[in-house]
């Protein structure tokens, strides 16, 4: 194993390349949460006939792509706000909002603690209690939520506990924050892989709610980050005309607003997606349920946490012996809330899932 190995991220696929001596190309990243069908064969056969949009400037109100995102979200395109990813959009809400405290559930993606100093605001944490195999408890967040917040930020299903929050729950809670004047950013990101996806999405209470936004983006679901597409859901259209205002303008290049397009009509990578998560989901949950050197916390979205209950094995022990069967997992050591004894893992294909069930029950039971 590496010493004082650093926490390598689902992107790092050079850094453990240069790492481990392995190619990149022969590493399967169980880290990075993408969809195992890769991009949507629809994308595939279609974009190249398209190529001819890069001879001109993309439309500055991406009037098509957001019908498009529109029919597919089921909102009013006027609501939506297309942006260079979901990164793009989180800066620019923060930006607007330059909440002095925000609040974040926590454990949670790290870059929204960082867009938060960017703009000096500090960041506290709404801890998810791994006892209520961290689902959101809104009786202490009622608590938590005091005056001096400004923002709550939500990741639903959440990163990395794969835990969800349901639409009642959301109504609550913005019912407390608009009375209270904090304004609600929910990521989304995860939240197609859900079988409860319908049910799950706060896009329906943008209608009602002028203090929430709702991100998402394509490069998980459709398998395609590095097009660089994300979008904003908000019926506050005030803030939409602000934080489209501070856009720099054509910051979707031409093929990616058309790539987006294809990807939200393919209705049959659609379904097979969720066929195939559901499926695997399921299937990899009975496996563990099997394994008592481990607990698993139920997923909702496309990966799983689990907890290491056996003495003598780390985070970093199931990493190192994944990694050198060029399969890549995340050691979650580095989350807040969390320790050396968490790791969290996407469903694949089923034979990679497989693969990587051996390698890790054969090193938890040696």
């Amino acid at each position: 194993m590496l010493e004082n190995k650093e926490h390598f991220h689902g992107s790092d696929l050079e850094k453990i390349e240069a790492a481990y001596g392995i190619k990149k190309e022969d590493i399967i990243s169980f880290s990075a949460n993408v969809n195992p069908l890769g991009i949507p064969g629809k994308l595939r056969e279609e974009l190249s006939s398209h190529i001819d949009v890069i001879t001109t400037y993309p439309d500055r109100e991406y009037t098509s792509l957001r019908k498009c995102i529109a029919e597919y979200a089921h909102t009013d395109y006027r609501n939506i706000l297309a942006g260079n990813g979901s990164t793009e959009l989180i800066s620019l809400v923060i930006q607007i909002l330059k909440p002095s405290k925000a609040l974040i559930a926590s454990p949670a993606y790290s870059e929204y603690e960082h867009e938060i100093s960017l703009y000096n605001g500090t960041s506290q944490y709404f801890h998810l209690q791994e006892h209520n195999d961290f689902n959101l408890d809104i009786d202490a967040l009622d608590k938590a939520l005091d005056s001096g917040i400004g923002l709550f930020i939500l990741c639903n299903p959440n990163n990395p506990t794969s835990s969800q929050t349901g639409r009642d729950t959301m109504r609550k809670i913005l019912d407390i924050c608009r009375e209270r004047g904090i304004f609600v950013m929910v990521d989304e990101t995860y939240v197609e892989f859900s079988k409860d996806y319908e049910d799950i999405t706060s896009i329906p209470l943008a209608e009602y709610y002028g203090n929430i936004i709702i991100l998402r983006g394509i490069s998980k679901f459709f398998a395609a980050p590095g097009l660089r597409l994300g979008y904003a859901v908000c019926g506050n259209r005030q803030l939409l005309k602000e934080m489209d205002s501070r856009k720099n303008p054509w910051t979707i290049n031409s093929l990616a607003a058309i790539a987006g397009e294809i990807m939200f009509s393919d209705t049959e990578y659609i379904k097979k997606t969720r066929e195939l998560v559901s499926s695997e989901r399921k299937r990899i949950c009975q496996v563990l349920e099997k394994v008592p050197e481990v607990k698993f916390y139920p997923p909702e979205a496309n990966f799983i946490l689990l907890r290491i209950l056996k003495d003598g094995i780390t985070s970093a022990d199931l990493f190192d012996a994944a990694i050198k069967k060029g399969l890549m997992i995340r050691d979650c050591s580095d989350f807040q809330f969390l320790n050396n004894k968490f790791i969290r893992f996407c469903f694949m294909n089923p034979e990679e899932n497989n693969a990587l069930l051996k390698v890790l029950i054969e090193t938890l039971q040696k």
